[in-house]
């Protein structure tokens, strides 16, 4: 999901310049890794990169053709108008999550991350009753607009364009971690010659601009 607008956004701008139809499904990256392991006819498949090296593994998608898109760190966001508590340092962001009703995040890379952070600070224990993991597919953003979760924390690219939330800014850099999405053409593709022209496209730096704007950087 974190991916979706960028991918919207190259394939209408690849649309208009060739002619190429592009149809963009956008899911849970746990729901896409699983598609494409039981052998949906995808042409190309965006993932985090370990999910990517997981389906080369198995044979799901053709290694040779792996190519890395944009790379995104994770932000942090509160409901518009509400109190943004200070997120500058490991000791600041440590403090707002102790002092926070609730903690939300998502079943992807960026929740991950947070669980074995809050693991290594030493307070999953204490959290653990204040935890809100949004299911496969759902905003983070969404669930701090309606209050449902007082901190969330997902990808930048997916919180920037939420209304009804105020995005408190980034990560400190000493807990950061940036997940780079990553495209592969699948085994089970139908149209490889106008997947691979696709995948060209989006490394191209033409595509810089779609990604800059939201909210990630090209993996280059």
């Amino acid at each position: 999901m974190a991916t979706r607008r960028v991918l919207a956004e190259l394939a209408a701008s690849y649309q208009r310049q060739t002619a190429q139809a592009v149809a963009i499904e956008s899911v849970g990256g746990v729901d896409a890794a699983r598609r494409v392991q039981q052998g949906e006819a995808f042409d190309i498949v965006v993932l985090a990169a370990h999910a990517i090296d997981q389906l080369a593994v198995t044979g799901h998608v053709d290694p040779r053709s792996r190519v890395e898109l944009a790379r995104s760190g994770i932000a942090v966001a509160v409901a518009a108008g509400a109190v943004h508590p200070d997120i500058g340092s490991e000791a600041a962001l440590r403090d707002a999550i102790l002092g926070a009703r609730s903690i939300g995040y998502s079943t992807g890379p960026s929740g991950t991350h947070l669980s074995e952070l809050f693991e290594r600070w030493g307070i999953a224990g204490s959290i653990a009753p204040r935890i809100v993991k949004a299911p496969p597919g759902v905003p983070v953003g969404a669930l701090v607009a309606r209050r449902e979760v007082e901190l969330g924390f997902q990808q930048l690219s997916e919180l920037i364009h939420v209304p009804g939330i105020d995005v408190l800014g980034a990560l400190p850099p000493d807990v950061q971690a940036m997940t780079t999405f990553t495209a592969a053409i699948c085994a089970a593709a139908r149209q490889r010659e106008a997947a691979q022209r696709l995948l060209s496209f989006l490394v191209s730096r033409e595509a810089d601009g779609a990604k800059l704007g939201n909210g990630m950087t090209p993996a280059r």
